[in-house]
């Protein structure tokens, strides 16, 4: 899939006061990233920032991304066979890209949807790597100035051995960030 840019431009307006000096106001429409992945509270987080944050910013260009795990030429083979690293035949990394290129295919057409539903133009962006240094590499390139996203409310146990994207990026993102929790009837 290939990533595509929202561009959106500052508009000036003049207007005179009453001391007949001229007011230059210019706005400049937000730019909101909100990042999806296959969970159920990605897609909650995206319906929130549409409901809370589009609705009331319809000049707002909306950017949806999603990361996509990089496609290893290496396999780790079962520790019985006693081999550390083996090459997987260029077949078989074909077929993984494949594979990973429809499965985000599926979660942007299902994101893509919920924005067309709400009547809320979107682009879709499809970023590759780990998913927090991508994330933060697209808010940068795209000049989001909201980033949203959701959390899946890992214990503290399970965030410290495996990390929380959502923690990461409120600290590295170079623009806000919203964090969307699950819902109560969503328990974690």
């Amino acid at each position: 899939m290939e990533d595509t840019a929202a561009v959106s431009g500052a508009h000036g307006a003049g207007a005179e006061d009453g001391a007949g000096r001229a007011a230059m106001t210019s706005t400049k429409a937000l730019k909101v990233m909100a990042a999806v992945d296959a969970s159920e509270e990605s897609l909650q987080a995206l319906s929130w920032a549409l409901d809370n944050v589009v609705r009331c910013h319809p000049d707002a260009a909306l950017v949806v991304v999603h990361a996509q795990h990089a496609v290893d030429h290496f396999v780790y083979p079962i520790a019985a066979h006693g081999i550390g690293l083996a090459y997987a035949p260029p077949s078989a990394v074909e077929s993984m890209r494949k594979a990973e290129e429809e499965n985000s295919r599926r979660i942007l057409a299902r994101a893509l949807d919920m924005c067309k539903e709400r009547q809320v133009d979107a682009t879709a962006a499809v970023v590759e790597g780990d998913a927090k240094e991508a994330i933060c590499q697209a808010v940068e390139r795209f000049q989001a100035g909201l980033l949203v996203l959701g959390s899946r409310g890992l214990g503290k146990i399970k965030r410290a051995f495996l990390g929380s994207v959502s923690d990461y990026l409120s600290h590295h993102a170079c623009c806000p960030v919203l964090v969307v929790k699950p819902t109560k009837a969503q328990p974690k």
